[in-house]
């Protein structure tokens, strides 16, 4: 049986971009994470400590929004990192989208986007 713990549309301002300016002048940002976990003890016992907490999961995504990177693959690699270090018995696979609003590339794009799955 399969269990995820996700949370989608997270949304940032933060400073992060290969170009100075970037960093400097900052962007909107969107995070979304999804960790397949085994919480069915949790389920039948109504005990958060069988679970993945979302609001840790949460401060973790903060923590690392809220420190200037020039790329989002880095972002997301330490996001993922954390996952595993904190729940590491207790997490099968994470994955971490970052959307960069409105990237300076020259013309019209919404957003772009990495992904990271592991």
């Amino acid at each position: 049986m399969k269990h995820t713990i996700a949370l989608e549309g997270l949304e940032f301002f933060a400073y992060h971009g290969f170009f100075k300016e970037e960093r400097k002048i900052g962007n909107k940002y969107g995070v979304d994470i999804f960790v397949d976990t085994d919480f069915k003890k949790a389920a039948q016992e109504d005990d958060l400590d069988g679970t993945i907490n979302y609001m840790d999961l949460y401060e973790i995504i903060k923590k690392h929004m809220s420190v200037s990177t020039k790329l989002l693959e880095n972002i997301a690699q330490n996001v993922v990192d954390d996952v595993y270090e904190k729940w590491s018995s207790n997490v099968f696979k994470v994955v971490v989208k970052i959307k960069k609003f409105n990237p300076p590339i020259g013309g019209v794009c919404t957003a772009s986007v990495i992904t990271i799955e592991q």
